[in-house]
């Protein structure tokens, strides 16, 4: 199937620019570019041979011997594993979304634990170090 270009960039931005499969950075410029540094195409979590379609959350980035391996019989999911990876690489605002969760719950929590030992200082201090270790937090 032939994709816009617009239609490839949602696809490789659903992921971040990354393999869906192995978490493999990708090259947007280079989709279907085999042998190409970083190329990728468009791989189908559920492969159509299954009953997948062509729809928008069936279509993810993937690196080219990562589709190119993937068997009708073999579930992105299993492969994912097989990788170390236990889902799909966030999006870049997803990602910013929960590293902004992070933030918060990290201010909320470290906050309370100096304001209750050491009151409103406590607090001012637990707060700056609880974002700092919040934000550093990788949501993947």
């Amino acid at each position: 199937m032939a994709y816009m270009r617009e239609q490839l960039r949602r696809i490789y931005d659903k992921t971040n620019g990354s393999c869906h499969l192995c978490g493999k950075k990708l090259a947007f410029t280079n989709y279907g570019e085999v042998g190409a540094r970083a190329s990728w195409e468009v791989e189908h979590s559920i492969p159509l041979a299954n009953g997948g379609t062509h729809h928008g959350n069936n279509l993810f980035a993937s690196c080219v011997p990562c589709n190119r391996s993937k068997a009708a019989d073999v579930s992105s999911q299993a492969v994912r594993a097989r990788n170390g990876l236990t889902r799909t690489p966030l999006s870049r605002e997803r990602r910013d979304d929960a590293q902004a969760r992070n933030t918060l719950i990290g201010i909320g929590t470290v906050a309370a634990a100096g304001g209750f030992i050491a009151g409103p200082v406590g607090i001012a201090i637990g707060a700056l170090v609880g974002g700092l270790v919040g934000n550093s937090i990788d949501p993947e």
